[in-house]
C-alpha cells in the first residue's frame, strides 16, 4: 500500500457530506459539511475505508475541486459499488465526529433544503420543488447544483484565507494540534 502521509498533497480537493442537523448556537443549524480529502487519512477514520475512498475521491481531480458524496455515490455505479469502496456511512461519522472533537478542519454549512437536496443528489439529477399555494412546480438541475458548488467555494476561500483546511493527524505549522469548526449560514432560499 502507498504511503499516504498527511504532508501528501491531495492536490486541495474537498468532501462536501450532508448529515443529520445539529445547533452550534441558537437557531443556527449545521447540516453539511465539508473537509479536506487528506482528513479521510486521519488515524481516527475507519480503515481501509477511509484511504479507498480517499483514492476514490482525489484519482483525477483537479485542484481546489469540491466533491459531494453524492458525486461519488454517481460514479460508483449509483451506489452499488460502494461495498467494494467502504463504509461511507461510517466514514462520514468518523468525519463528523474528528470536527466536533477539533481533529481536524471542517466547514460546517446550513444550507437552504433546495441548495441541500441538490447536494445530496447525482450530478445530473433534477429536484422538484412543489408550491401547494400557487400549485407550481419548480425544477432544478445539474446548472443549479453547480451555481450552489460555486457558493461554497467561495465560502471555503473566505474560511481558508490564506490557511488551507487543516486534515488532522499532524501538526499544524507553528505546532497547533486543534483543529476548527468553521460555520456558514447562507441566507435562505
Amino acid at each position: 500500500m502507498p504511503d499516504h502521509g498527511f504532508e501528501q498533497s491531495t492536490g486541495g480537493v474537498y468532501l462536501l457530506f450532508a448529515h443529520e442537523a445539529y445547533y452550534p448556537a441558537p437557531g443556527k443549524e449545521i447540516n453539511t459539511s465539508l473537509v479536506a480529502a487528506g482528513a479521510l487519512l486521519h488515524p481516527r477514520v475507519r480503515k481501509p475505508d477511509g484511504t479507498r475512498i480517499h483514492e476514490r475521491l482525489t484519482r483525477g481531480r483537479r485542484p481546489g475541486e469540491i466533491v459531494p458524496l453524492a458525486t461519488l455515490t454517481h460514479e460508483l455505479d449509483g451506489g452499488t459499488l460502494w461495498p467494494q469502496v467502504g463504509d461511507w456511512q461510517g466514514v462520514t461519522a468518523d468525519l463528523l465526529q474528528l470536527i466536533h472533537g477539533h481533529g481536524c478542519d471542517g466547514l460546517g454549512l446550513g444550507l437552504p433544503p433546495i441548495a441541500r437536496a441538490l447536494m445530496c443528489t447525482g450530478p445530473t439529477s433534477e429536484v422538484r420543488a412543489y408550491d401547494p399555494k400557487t400549485e407550481d412546480c419548480q425544477i432544478f438541475g445539474p446548472a443549479d447544483r453547480i451555481e450552489v458548488l460555486v457558493e461554497i467555494g467561495r465560502q471555503l476561500a473566505r474560511a481558508e484565507a490564506g490557511r488551507p483546511l487543516w486534515p488532522g493527524g499532524i501538526s499544524r505549522p507553528g505546532g497547533d494540534t486543534e483543529g476548527e469548526e468553521i460555520f456558514y449560514l447562507p441566507h435562505p432560499q
